[in-house]
This record gives C-alpha cells, structure tokens and sequence, in this order.
C-alpha cells in the first residue's frame, strides 16, 4: 500500500527541514534523493510554490509527481513582477508577448479546462485582465478577440514559446516604461483625491466616497486616503450596549 505525501516547495528550493523531512523521515527511504529528484523538477519554477507529490510503496520506491503553480504566478514570473495591479482597469503594470502566453498555456495544459491550443492562451490571457498585465500592447479582452480573428495564429499553432534577447530587452524597457507610467498617474489621482477631500471636507464618508468614484480615483487609493468610519463614543446615540449591560430607563 502506498503512502502519499502532498506538499507546497518553493521551486528549486526543497530540503530536509520542515515540513518536508520530518514528513518523509518515517517512510525510510533516502530523503536526500528524494529533494534532489524534486529540486531537478521544480527548478524552472524558482521564487513559486508548486505543488508536490510524493508516492511511496511498500519497497520504499518512490515516485514524484509535480504539479504546476497557479496561472497568476506563472504571468508573473514572466512579466517580473511581485503583484498584478490593484486597480486593473486603469493602471497596467506588465506587457507580455503572445509567446510569452504560450508558454505558460503550455505548463498549464493538464489543468486547463480547455484542451485545443487557441483555447488555452485565451483562458490564460483572460487571467491577465484582472492583473493589468496586456498582451503585445492591447487590453487582454482585446487581445482575445485579435486571436479569435486570427492574429499570431501561425505562433499558436507552431506552440511558439522562445524569445530572442532583443525581445527580452525591449520586454524590460516597456515594463519600466509602465511602472514610471503608473507612478505618475497615481500621483495625479492622489493630487485630485486630496483636492475633492479638501473641497467636501465634513460630509459623509458615503457622500466622499461617491464623489471620489465619480472622478475615476481607484479604489484601493480611496481606500487609502478616505478616513475610516468614526465608531460612537459608548452612550452616545446609536452606540451598542456593551456585553451583559443593562438597557437604559424608559422615564
């Protein structure tokens, strides 16, 4: 009967210490193969967590099965980001090349619902929506429709997924064009913020808020910059009774 250990390892990173080694430690087989085996696997996905597993048989063989990280790390790990954006649809933060999608549709095949290539690099072109990371310049939704035209249908097919160091070096040149793109913006909607606080200064929280949205400010800036909900001093009107105390006279 074979015994299964299921894991999260840092790509290229695995070793004895826990939790993996003190998991393997009772199963009697050599640990030290065992973490180079799942090194040699993991080691194209450096800086993810991938999911590991670890099958072992009553002859202490073993066997390792890799599964792949989520979509959204694998766009990341192309595009060199840390995080998508926190208001993707007005501040991009990453422009991928179509052989870049291909890639990752390819390490995600076996767990794409969608089994036909163009299918697959739109699923993962859809994640890119929500990042604010674009597709050879456009919006990804745009970029869907450009292949469901038939734009890059030769990379598709072919499952061209290699780029050259030219490509790279411009791919490196767009992302620090965006990001100085991004930093200016947020400070022009942090200058608008501060000057619609300042003209409605003492109205509802609700009220600013509205006004706020109204001019496009993103929403985890208003997050930011809105103050909170002032909670009722206890005994004012409104305020909870605290636990256990007794309801107010009626006179």
């Amino acid at each position: 009967m074979a015994t299964t250990i299921e894991q999260l390892i840092e790509g290229g990173k695995a070793s004895a210490a826990p939790p993996l080694g003190p998991a393997l430690g009772p199963l009697g087989i050599n640990i030290g193969l065992v973490i180079a085996e799942i090194n040699k696997k993991t080691a194209d996905f450096k800086g993810m967590q991938v999911p590991v597993k670890i099958s072992v048989d009553d002859d202490k063989n073993f066997t390792i099965s890799i599964g792949t990280p989520p979509a959204s790390s694998l766009i990341k790990s192309e595009a060199k980001l840390e995080s998508g954006s926190g208001s993707a649809k007005l501040e991009k933060v990453a422009n991928l090349r179509i052989e870049q999608l291909i890639k990752v549709s390819k390490m995600k095949a076996d767990s794409l619902q969608s089994k036909d290539a163009f299918a697959r690099v739109k699923e993962i072109i859809g994640t890119c929506q929500s990042m604010g990371v674009m597709v050879e310049g456009m919006e990804a939704k745009d970029a869907i429709r450009a292949i469901n035209e038939g734009k890059w249908k030769s990379q598709i097919e072919s499952e061209k997924s290699e780029l050259s160091a030219e490509d790279l070096k411009k791919i490196e040149a767009e992302k620090q064009a965006l990001h100085e793109e991004v930093e200016k913006r947020r400070t022009e909607y942090t200058t608008t913020a501060k000057s619609i606080l300042e003209k409605f200064a003492g109205k509802p929280r609700a009220e600013l808020k509205a006004k706020l949205l109204e001019a496009k400010i993103p929403l985890t800036l208003i997050n930011e910059l809105l103050p909170g909900e002032k909670k009722a001093e206890p005994g004012a009107p409104g305020a909870a009774a605290a636990p256990g105390a007794a309801a107010p006279a009626k006179k």
